[in-house]
């Protein structure tokens, strides 16, 4: 059954006026009571309202919530209506410091992600549920671990880590200005010192790999049937993406930024001086009214995905694979491809913060 926002509102509104009182109350009564009822003026007007409160009443039992019927003494020639909270309300949740640190932090994960709706609601129920130990999650207030999951192949192999599918993707090694098209069988996406990693083994060259997910430079395509993807009983994936995740390098960029622009990336660059550019190739030609700025970054395709976020208020001078990744990306959003959103700069993730792994284990 479809059920518009409006109503699930009112829903809500109903169940929690049912919920928050001992006795009976009318239809009348709930008519006043409850937000998104109108009872109305005239007899037509009220026997919508009546009409209305029927199918909600409907709905709510229908949905397994216990709706129960009786009198009041004060209205004993009226029906009334309420839910015990012994019959709908959760028993109080405990949780221990570490486990309410663990879903603030997932929390925060999914806020970037489809999921963001599914995860808020829970943490509001959970709250709501009393979920406490001390403070609980409240005493979390404060505490904000960025875990960011931003990239666009986040989701498809997540996806393909659940459903158990091999993937196909185009991938960019670190200097390395081609693409190659790689075929894995997925067994986890985790998050290692502030980057995402694809661990699974790569059917061409017949072996466990790692892929950090920001070098996906394409769109990433589920193949084969689900559940024909087995992650290997004696694989630590943890393990396995520690041992083999590069160590980043860090690099110094030269850009080009337009005046009264690009704020976020003016903090933590340093003025450059216009005949220090070192030209490895031909760069492009620096307009009079944008000041040249140098800015230290690791991840190459992070930080072009940040950079194209300000379109055309940015171009990279230096270096050329940075500059060919922010034109690689510009293209792609010119052809009609999914452009990557812009995001917050490299160094808002903890650069050593190290969060759970998301998939299979």
């Amino acid at each position: 059954m479809s059920v518009s926002r409006r109503r699930v509102e009112r829903l809500l509104n109903l169940t929690m006026c049912l919920m928050a009182t001992s006795r009976f109350l009318t239809v009348s009564q709930l008519g006043d009571l409850v937000e998104g009822y109108e009872p109305g003026a005239t007899a037509e007007e009220q026997d919508a309202f009546r009409r209305m409160f029927e199918r909600d009443k409907a709905y709510l039992r229908e949905i397994g919530i216990p709706l129960e019927t009786g009198t009041d003494a004060a209205f004993a020639d009226e029906t009334g209506y309420r839910i015990r909270r012994g019959d709908y309300a959760l028993p109080d949740i405990e949780l221990e410091p570490g486990e309410a640190a663990a879903l603030a932090l997932a929390g925060s994960l999914w806020s970037t992600t489809a999921l963001a709706g599914p995860a808020a609601s829970a943490l509001r129920k959970l709250a709501a549920g009393g979920a406490a130990v001390g403070g609980g999650l409240g005493a979390l207030d404060g505490f904000e671990p960025r875990v960011e999951a931003a990239e666009p192949a986040f989701e498809p192999c997540l996806a393909a880590v659940q459903t158990g599918r091999a993937i196909r993707f185009p991938y960019r090694k670190v200097g390395e200005a081609d693409a190659t098209d790689r075929h894995v069988e997925p067994w986890g996406v985790l998050s290692w010192r502030g980057r995402w990693y694809l661990a699974g083994h790569d059917l061409v060259r017949a072996a466990p790999r790692v892929f950090r997910l920001s070098r996906v430079a394409g769109a990433v395509r589920l193949v084969g049937p689900a559940g024909a993807v087995r992650v290997p009983p004696d694989i630590n994936l943890s393990t396995m993406v520690s041992a083999q995740a590069p160590a980043d390098r860090e690099r110094t960029a030269t850009l080009a930024v337009r005046r009264g622009t690009g704020h976020a990336l003016r903090r933590g660059a340093r003025p450059a001086a216009r005949g220090c550019v070192p030209p490895a190739r031909p760069h492009p030609a620096v307009p009079a009214d944008m000041d040249l700025l140098e800015r230290e970054f690791s991840d190459t395709e992070r930080f072009a995905r940040w950079i194209v976020g300000s379109g055309p208020d940015v171009l990279v001078v230096d270096p050329p694979e940075l500059r060919d990744a922010v034109v690689a990306r510009l293209r792609a959003a010119a052809a009609g491809s999914a452009a990557a959103p812009a995001q917050a700069p490299p160094d808002a993730v903890p650069p050593d913060a190290v969060a759970p792994a998301v998939g299979r284990r």
